[in-house]
């Protein structure tokens, strides 16, 4: 644990094992109430000097910081990998990720304006000017274990706010990594502080706190309405990057292998456990046996193994629980009808024997009825979807309380543009399987989230507006 500029030991550790082979990684300390306390007394105590801090003195912390994080961009690589598992390939776009968020909201920071506003009265001046919310608390996901932090800390810390991180205990030690290179920096104590332990202890401490403005949170959305209905009590700046069921649609008139590879990067990478990942794969009706003959083709291509070797394109799951999720999705697909195209099953025997394997999974004949249809699935498989007319699809594509990404393939202009407008999403890829970028906004609508993480949205979250009327002589 980090907390006040200082690395804490306690008799509590947790074990980080690698899920492709079971063994141990690492251990780290965790804490409870009275540490999280502190570091939020820390964060508190620093947020005085650090949001009075010119901008350029801030910005050289975060250019430090990435010019670290170019030197050990590998290392933290293995180390993500090891951890939660995702390819080396994976990982090493992870890592420049993070690397992108420093620093675009390095240069942000220089361009939070306020503006001059004429005022109704001549003897009067109406100025706008924005400053940081304060104390902010940043709870991240296992799945993005870096650069989840980044989208979080650098908007934070470039708007002048003082951090509280907590991570996920499925991956937490790139956290530790990264706050030793903030360390190494000579980051002022208390701007950035390290809890990790029982979630419902820390994130519950930090909930309660007055002292602390703002509540940043990646994860499920039945735990992000939970830390919502917390936030109300001190009434906390919320920034909730919530669940996705994603539909993936390609009409007649698309690229078929353009979409094809789409949904291989987008269902695929991560072993399919990113909330922006392709969950329902829309095919319309003329083109469909020959885009499932073409998909199963690069899925059976696909090699499975542990993340660490080059060859392997698909790492494991992160736990058991993620196994008994694709077997009941599965077997509940099948009782209903469907047909396993290709995979359906845990991987088990050799190199599989000690990791949570499942093998990428195509099925065909899905129905409306079937759980994955409804549930996030987080897992490495495609249901496909027939469907008939463009108005059919975009209300089926909507019938969900996620609204998170959606993609759709076509080489129709008019089409674009329907489609794109009819989607009810807060992130639209056009024959795009990756339209993310540190430079444009990333957040979701309805039961997906709120706020915006990327562009130049993602630093205002981090921002109160100032009104200040002045009358003059």
């Amino acid at each position: 644990m980090y907390i006040n500029g200082e690395w804490v030991q306690t008799n509590s550790t947790l074990e980080v094992f690698n899920p492709a082979t079971g063994v141990l990684v690492d251990k780290v300390y965790t804490v409870g109430a009275a540490e999280t306390k502190d570091a939020i007394q820390a964060a508190k105590q620093a947020f005085h000097d650090w949001s009075r801090m010119p901008v350029d003195q801030r910005v050289t912390f975060l250019h430090k910081l990435v010019e670290k994080l170019r030197e050990q961009h590998d290392e933290l690589a293995q180390l993500i990998t090891r951890e939660m598992g995702k390819s080396i390939h994976n990982a090493r776009y992870e890592v420049q990720s993070t690397i992108s968020f420093f620093q675009w909201f390095a240069e942000e920071a220089r361009r939070v304006y306020g503006r001059i506003i004429p005022a109704s009265a001549s003897h009067k001046r109406i100025a706008v000017t924005k400053q940081p919310v304060g104390v902010v608390a940043a709870v991240t996901p296992w799945n993005f274990p870096l650069s989840m932090i980044a989208r979080k800390l650098a908007p934070a810390l470039a708007a002048g706010c003082t951090v509280i991180l907590k991570p996920s205990k499925e991956a937490p030690l790139s956290s530790v990594a990264l706050v030793k290179i903030f360390d190494e920096v000579r980051l002022p104590k208390g701007v950035v502080n390290l809890v990790m332990g029982n979630s419902d202890i820390i994130v519950g401490t930090l909930m309660e706190s007055k002292e602390v403005k703002k509540i940043s949170f990646t994860g499920s959305t039945e735990v992000g309405k939970k830390l919502i209905r917390q936030s109300a009590d001190t009434v906390k700046r919320v920034s909730m990057e919530l669940g996705g069921h994603a539909p993936f649609i390609v009409f007649e008139d698309a690229d078929l292998d353009l979409a094809v590879e789409g949904v291989i990067q987008s269902k695929f990478a991560s072993s399919g456990q990113q909330c922006v990942c392709a969950n329902r794969i829309y095919i319309q009706d003329a083109i469909y046996d020959e885009f499932a003959a073409k998909l199963k083709e690069k899925v059976s291509q696909l090699k499975v193994g542990d993340g660490l070797n080059e060859a392997n394109h698909i790492g494991p799951l992160i736990n058991e629980s993620a196994i008994a999720k694709m077997d009941e999705q599965v077997e509940d697909a099948k009782s209903k009808g469907a047909t396993v195209l290709f995979g359906g099953e845990r991987l088990t025997g050799g190199k599989f024997d000690n990791g949570y394997f499942y093998c990428p999974t195509l099925l065909t004949n899905s129905t409306e009825g079937m759980k994955i249809l409804h549930e996030e699935t987080f897992g490495p498989i495609a249901p496909l979807i027939s469907f008939s007319s463009e108005e059919e699809v975009i209300e089926r594509a909507n019938d969900t309380e996620y609204g998170l990404a959606s993609y759709f393939y076509t080489n129709d202009l008019s089409r674009m543009y329907r489609v794109s407008e009819g989607l009810e999403y807060g992130m639209v890829g056009v024959n795009d399987a990756a339209p993310f970028s540190v430079q444009a906004p990333f957040g979701g609508i309805k039961e997906s989230g709120l706020g915006r993480e990327g562009g130049s949205e993602g630093i205002e979250d981090y921002l109160n507006v100032k009104m200040t009327s002045t009358r003059i002589n």
